[in-house]
């Protein structure tokens, strides 16, 4: 169960996850709808449960990257 100190990092993970945009729509994924999970732990781990916006997305490489870069860009955030 989250509390208080890993819901504020949850919620800035969040915060960074709107920054990241699909390449093709120029909306952010957690808006689009992207994301389907973001749980934070007390060490600062987070786990993120994602989709791509078709099966053959062109940035199915480099999404899933990006996400990574600015959840690990998040203070409090350890892996």
């Amino acid at each position: 169960m989250e509390n208080e100190q890993t819901t504020s990092l949850r919620d800035r993970v969040i915060e960074a996850l709107h920054t990241v945009y699909d390449p093709e729509i120029p909306v952010d994924i957690y808006d689009l709808g992207l994301i389907y999970e973001v749980h934070t732990a007390l060490d600062g781990g987070v786990f993120i449960l994602m989709t791509l916006t078709t099966p053959n997305c062109p940035s199915a490489q480099s999404l899933p990257a990006e996400v990574e870069r600015a959840a690990r860009a998040v203070d409090g955030v350890t892996d």
